[in-house]
């Protein structure tokens, strides 16, 4: 698609429409923005900006839109423009078309920024030119134009950002796992995961999409995509890709090498042994040698947000997960604890289910806060489940005093929603934040 010369307005004025809106000057394109809040201030002043609707005469002009991952595609601006046939890209799929180098996408409903930024590491330790982009905090069109033949881009991509993608094709995919999230938007699982493989639909057997062996829909799947296919296990031996023996060494299923053993990793876990899997595949198939890649592997710490360690307060652990915004994100978090653990949760309700979450808490659990919007339906289904051990707090702040209160030495609180951030904060990196603010004044 070349947008020289035409009419393309971005729809959604946060960091990737801000970030799309000047690549699109770069492409010659004749650039207007769009954003539902009546009440933004103007982030420029030399385009037309349009607030709360698009006038149809501005619409019928148009030859592209362009979406930012955080716009449902159902808005009345979309009806419009769907009406007057005017073509929907988004953010991964413009940055696309100005990408000269290699991809690596990486997807799944969790562990993508641990992977991407593991991943990411791994490359850049051995590529001059490497760019991590996406759903991670730094939108790829803020990146695309710089990419030479030369570099390599390694971009998490989410369900919403796959939504809008038509050619964009990574050299080498990967699908985590899937697991019920962000079905208020998507409406169905089935939608969902569709959205999720679409990250292979453009790719050949000239590339690779990397797999989860232990989730089903995956395994069953493999077989349907267009491209190579790469597994790793946390749970099985392979004969092929990657997996984790019995006695936590990560093993090369063609060749039966141990590559590693996690008492090395310093990202405890079943689920980081399957992230470091995943990059491995990744960074071997784009070709990085695996001495690098070990080393690279062995010196990665925790992202922020992911089970965090922030601080130790009367012989109690403190741990900031709030990137754990789904169940299942927050099982993990669960079981990366040893000792007893009072446990904040709740948050935004985006449709999800908390029965397997509790019933995670296997007796790790003492205490649950609960908080925001989801914390009656979270109260409802532990009574449900025989889990009684909760309480309600008003704010986070009152949440971590409670928590310094009910914990004792030797214990952990950890900071897991399960929920997404949006009832009470602006994200879930404002809301660890906040967390680690309270934990440290303590």
């Amino acid at each position: 698609m070349d947008l020289q010369g035409k009419k393309v307005i971005v729809i959604g004025l946060g960091k990737s429409g801000m970030a799309a809106y000047e690549l699109l000057k770069t492409m010659g394109a004749e650039v207007c923005l769009y954003d539902g809040k009546e009440d933004l201030e103007l982030p420029v002043r030399d385009v037309p900006v349009y607030l709360g609707n698009i006038p149809e005469d501005v619409i019928k002009e148009l030859d592209c839109a362009v979406f930012s991952p955080g716009v449902p595609l159902q808005i009345t601006a979309a009806q419009e423009l769907r009406k007057h046939n005017v073509p929907f890209i988004g953010e991964i799929e413009l940055a696309w078309l100005c990408e000269k180098g290699r991809v690596i996408g990486i997807t799944g409903t969790n562990g993508k920024t641990t992977t991407t930024t593991l991943t990411g590491e791994i490359v850049k330790a051995y590529f001059d030119q490497t760019f991590v982009v996406g759903n991670i905090g730094n939108p790829y069109t803020k990146e695309a134009g710089k990419t030479t033949e030369e570099s390599v881009t390694v971009a998490e991509i989410s369900s919403f950002q796959l939504e809008t993608i038509d050619t964009f094709r990574p050299r080498v995919s990967a699908i985590l796992n899937l697991s019920p999230d962000h079905l208020n938007r998507h409406g169905t699982m089935e939608n969902y995961i569709n959205a999720k493989f679409d990250i292979t639909k453009n790719q050949t057997t000239d590339d690779l999409c990397v797999l989860n062996y232990e989730d089903r829909i995956l395994r069953e799947r493999a077989g349907q995509l267009p491209c190579r296919v790469a597994f790793f296990s946390s749970k099985r031996s392979l004969t092929e890709g990657l997996y984790q023996d019995a006695d936590k060494n990560i093993v090369d299923g063609v060749t039966g090498e141990i590559l590693m053993n996690m008492a090395e990793s310093h990202i405890p876990g079943d689920h980081n042994c399957e992230n470091i899997m995943a990059a491995i595949l990744m960074a071997r198939e784009i070709g990085v040698p695996m001495e690098l890649i070990l080393q690279t592997v062995k010196n990665f710490r925790a992202v922020e947000h992911r089970v965090e360690f922030v601080k130790s307060v009367d012989g109690v652990d403190y741990y900031n997960d709030s990137k754990g915004t789904n169940p299942d994100a927050a099982i993990k978090g669960i079981q990366s604890m040893s000792r007893p653990t009072v446990l904040i949760g709740g948050g935004y309700d985006k449709g999800a289910s908390y029965e397997e979450w509790i019933q995670a808490f296997g007796g790790r659990v003492k205490k649950l806060l609960l908080l925001g919007a989801t914390r009656e339906k979270i109260a409802r289904t532990a009574e449900e489940l025989g889990f009684s051990d909760y309480e309600y707090a008003e704010d986070l702040e009152m949440a971590v005093k409670r928590a310094a209160e009910l914990s004792e030495d030797g214990d952990a609180v950890l900071l897991s929603p399960a929920c997404a951030s949006w009832d009470m904060f602006d994200s879930y990196e404002q809301r660890g934040n906040l967390f680690k603010e309270y934990v440290r004044n303590l």
